[in-house]
């Protein structure tokens, strides 16, 4: 039986035959010009970060695929050209099914990273997975497979009655791989279809399609442990961990998701609505913005700034929110304004309505109004109440347009606004006398 070393020195000498070393010297050749037209080929394709239509995305498998294709057509030239000429051509051929087997592979892990969407995890691991996936069948088609099969299996440990091996666990990681992405692809289909049906809510939708995926992805993760020949009673210790695990360290994060499907069942918060935080009641904006996207976590709102906020689920519903569009959008604004004694509050409060003639966003039914609320120490208090129909388009811009024009027809009138004053007296105590000395 030969020795390791043995088989080196005898693959070494094979390699130095002048034919061999031929075939050599041409697929790394081939190689390096695949790779350097490639790399030019890439420079002149323009791909978009989020493809959406059929040539963008035809562009962006150009530029993925584009390294293996050239380098194979190179190769397969080359290999034609050597059987024409009657010389050997064994290394150069298994070196075209090597290239040609990468070109599936990417194009394979390619359409499947579409299918599952814009926002799978696929798209930063797809050269990894493909290379991975490339050196394992590689070796069977060179026959080194079952070898290297035996010697990763020959690498663990017993536990209990159950081997652990690295080649079990890199099976297990595969066959449970395989049966999740097949999960996300079909609830990634299931939730085309269900978003389509017009006859339930949106949030009902949204959150079928929410669960689907989890219940799916959930099975396949059981289905594909049993199928890599893993006793599912062995994992009783396991799931009683993870039971203590969600009930103290994970206790936030299970919340989360349950009072995700809590707001996609109730509908008290969906899509489009326009919310803000605030502890108190009224037209307060703090916080203001609208939800863009429910996710099983959180929900994405965007404020008027750009700034997308990622507000935990459980905060919606431990926390009071205001829902400025949840029956009806339109919202009341309130000015508060201060005259002064010496001026006619009628007056005052006829500007106030004028104020609000000939907005575009300020509605005449119900009809603005202005009312006096008191007396206070500086000045009269009035305020200037007046319906909006699209709090999403901002609030503090309209409050700003109609204080500039009360701010114009207050001096045109000669109405004033009283600045608080305060008075400080200073009173000089009188000097003790002075007693008389000794």
């Amino acid at each position: 039986m030969k020795t390791q070393l043995q088989v080196i020195g005898d693959a070494l000498a094979t390699l130095q035959q002048p034919d061999n070393l031929l075939q050599l010297v041409v697929i790394t050749g081939a190689l390096l010009l695949g790779w350097w037209a490639a790399r030019f080929a890439r420079s002149h394709i323009t791909v978009s970060p989020e493809p959406e239509n059929l040539p963008e995305r035809a562009r962006e498998l150009l530029f993925v695929a584009a390294p293996p294709a050239l380098t194979l057509m190179i190769l397969a030239a080359v290999d034609g050209l050597l059987h024409a000429s009657g010389l050997q051509a064994g290394m150069v051929d298994v070196a075209v099914q090597l290239i040609g087997l990468l070109l599936l592979i990417r194009v394979v892990i390619y359409v499947l990273r579409v299918s599952l969407g814009t926002r799978a995890r696929l798209k930063g691991w797809g050269a990894a997975i493909a290379g991975v996936i490339w050196i394992f069948l590689s070796l069977h088609l060179l026959g080194w497979g079952d070898e290297v099969i035996r010697a990763l299996d020959g690498i663990g440990m017993q536990a209990g009655k159950t081997r652990i091996s690295v080649w079990s666990v890199m099976k297990l990681l595969v066959t449970v791989s395989v049966f999740v992405l097949l999960a996300l692809w079909v609830s990634r289909w299931l939730e085309r279809h269900v978003l389509k049906l017009d006859a339930l809510a949106p949030t009902m939708r949204i959150g079928i399609a929410k669960f689907v995926q989890a219940f799916l992805v959930g099975l396949s993760v059981l289905v594909g442990l049993n199928a890599a020949g893993l006793d599912l009673t062995t994992l009783n210790v396991l799931t009683g961990a993870i039971g203590i695990g969600l009930g103290f360290g994970l206790q936030s994060i299970a919340a989360n998701f349950v009072s995700g499907f809590v707001l996609l069942m109730d509908r008290s918060i969906k899509p489009g609505d326009v919310i803000s935080f605030t502890g108190t009641t009224g037209t307060a904006t703090e916080g203001f913005g609208w939800v863009e996207e429910l996710r099983g976590r959180y929900v994405v709102v965007r404020d008027r700034d750009g700034v997308e906020t990622l507000v935990p689920n459980q905060h919606l519903i431990t926390n009071p929110v205001i829902n400025w569009s949840y029956t009806d959008p339109r919202v009341r604004l309130k000015l508060p304004i201060r005259v002064s004694y010496k001026d006619d509050p009628e007056v005052a409060m006829k500007l106030l309505l004028q104020a609000t003639d000939g907005h575009p966003r300020i509605l005449h039914e119900p009809a603005p109004v202005a009312r006096l609320i008191g007396f206070g120490d500086h000045g009269i208090e009035l305020e200037l109440r007046f319906w909006i129909p699209d709090p999403q388009e901002g609030v503090n811009n309209v409050r700003s347009d109609v204080n500039r024009r009360i701010w114009r027809l207050f001096k045109d009138n000669g109405v004033t606004i009283p600045v608080a004053q305060r008075e400080i007296r200073v009173e000089m105590a009188p000097a003790s006398p002075v007693a008389p000395r000794d």
